[in-house]
């Protein structure tokens, strides 16, 4: 007895294979675009969120030592006591400050330029200006 391959039981030919990776290879092009602008989206509401943070922190450390932290202090000072500060009633944060969501630090100045203080992102590409995911987003 002989075992013979039927003619149901052979694999994909090259042309199904190729059909079935063009097919795949249309729906990513569809599908990660979309997909990629709403990381980008994500990570500009992350940075909403960190920022709105910070400032409530920032309001409740001006309530306890009557001012907010200097620029040279910094964020930092919401969450490690800064030296000569006797009012300071922290921790403000959970956690130290971490970065903003494409890894760059944010930038605190007090007095800012239109404010007690502001607090900066610059954004995917870490420098002034720009647009989309490379805009600043800042607290005032």
């Amino acid at each position: 007895m002989g075992f013979s391959v039927g003619r149901s039981e052979r694999g994909f030919t090259l042309i199904e294979l190729l059909v079935v990776v063009c097919i795949l290879g249309l729906l990513a092009g569809f599908v990660a675009p979309r997909y990629f602008a709403q990381v980008g989206k994500s990570e500009t509401a992350t940075v909403r969120a960190q920022i709105d943070a910070f400032e409530k922190a920032l309001d409740q450390y001006r309530l306890d030592t009557g001012r907010y932290p200097s620029t040279q202090l910094g964020l930092n000072a919401l969450f490690v006591r800064p030296p000569n500060e006797p009012k300071w009633n922290g921790p403000y944060l959970r956690k130290p400050v971490p970065p903003d969501a494409w890894g760059n630090a944010y930038r605190y100045t007090a007095p800012g330029p239109r404010g007690d203080f502001e607090i900066v992102s610059f954004g995917r590409d870490g420098r002034p200006g720009g647009t989309g995911e490379d805009a600043d987003l800042s607290s005032h």
